[in-house]
């Protein structure tokens, strides 16, 4: 898949009249849940299904915007993106798209008007043939074009939109990002993942601690929360480090790494000297990582317990060991042998 970083990065051919053209839908897509999937897997079957002989097709095009429009227009609700951009990028890589366009969000840009917005952009740099969204399609200033905006942009320009019905889930809900944002305030992974239709994901540098955990026999890797995108509430939970080159792409990726972890989200109330929240993951019987300055994915399956402080060290490392029973379990991996502090080899 293709990713244009701005209009200026996408091929000319594009809207040329003897060009493929393209079937485009527009979101932010947090998340990539399973409605957005329902949307991006119709913008590639039709596609395919405008093929001609030899197989040539329009192109199928996801235009997305960073940052998220509510940070742009109502900066002070301090809206976390459930996914990061990186994340976001390579779950819709996994939809079959042929490219992504990202369009840096500003207020100047919201200020266009719907028509303007969809001549210029969808049609003419696009050269959208059809148009792909969901039915509470939303966009140019102050929000003023809706689905029937753009079924009568299309009538009058000849393009063909195509309005998707909102996808719900078997209980009759509507898959949606705030019910992935509150199920994830919950802490409950599992539901999150069944919205999401993979596992949630944090991204984030591995900085150093206070090397706590490997004076313990529990070296972990540290993130800033801050950074890691929406993480959920304090306490322990099962899952998986991910280190590559191209590390959360859905599906798995070549070289890619997965490493079982127990993984620590809090400020860790048993000391006193860890004033801000962060992100640690144990990787379960390895001593040899040394993964700081390293971009990793943190991919969460389950709630262990929640965040404790302990009266000493002897009830917190016979905690410590539990978690990692607990997590093995959850995982199904075997049980790792316990670490020497003087085995581990990170630096």
């Amino acid at each position: 898949m293709e990713i244009w970083y701005g209009a200026e990065q996408v091929p000319a051919d594009l809207k040329d009249p003897g060009g493929p053209g393209s079937v485009v839908t527009v979101g932010v897509f947090d998340g990539v849940h399973r409605g957005h999937q329902a949307i991006l897997a119709r913008v590639v079957e039709r596609t395919r299904l405008a093929a001609g002989p030899g197989g040539r097709r329009p192109r199928a095009i996801a235009v997305t915007f960073d940052p998220h429009p509510a940070a742009v227009h109502r900066p002070q609700a301090r809206l976390s993106m459930i996914a990061s951009l990186a994340d976001r990028l390579e779950s819709l890589a996994g939809t079959g798209l042929d490219a992504v366009l990202v369009v840096h969000y500003t207020l100047e840009f919201a200020d266009q008007e719907p028509e303007e917005f969809v001549r210029d952009w969808l049609e003419g740099l696009l050269g959208a043939k059809a148009i792909v969204v969901g039915d509470d399609v939303r966009f140019g200033r102050g929000n003023s074009g809706d689905a029937d905006t753009l079924r009568q942009i299309g009538r009058a320009d000849g393009i063909d939109v195509e309005i998707v019905a909102d996808v719900l889930a078997p209980s009759g809900r509507r898959w949606s990002s705030t019910w992935v944002r509150r199920l994830l305030q919950e802490g409950d992974l599992r539901g999150a993942a069944h919205v999401l239709g993979h596992v949630h994901r944090l991204r984030g540098t591995v900085i150093h601690g206070h090397r706590r955990g490997r004076e313990l026999g529990f070296p972990t890797a540290n993130l800033d929360a801050a950074t890691a995108g929406v993480v959920p509430p304090d306490g322990v939970y099962a899952g998986w480090l991910v280190r590559s080159p191209k590390a959360g792409v859905v599906g798995g990726a070549a070289g890619e790494e997965r490493l079982p972890a127990a993984i620590s989200i809090g400020t860790n109330p048993t000391f006193d000297d860890v004033p801000d929240r962060t992100v640690e993951a144990h990787v379960l019987g390895r001593a040899d990582l040394n993964l700081y300055g390293e971009v990793v994915v943190i991919e969460l399956v389950e709630r262990l317990r929640p965040m404790l402080a302990f009266d000493g060290l002897e009830p917190l490392l016979a905690q410590m060991r539990q978690d990692v029973l607990d997590t093995a379990a959850v995982l199904g991996v075997p049980v790792p042998g316990p670490i020497r502090p003087e085995d581990v080899t990170a630096v």
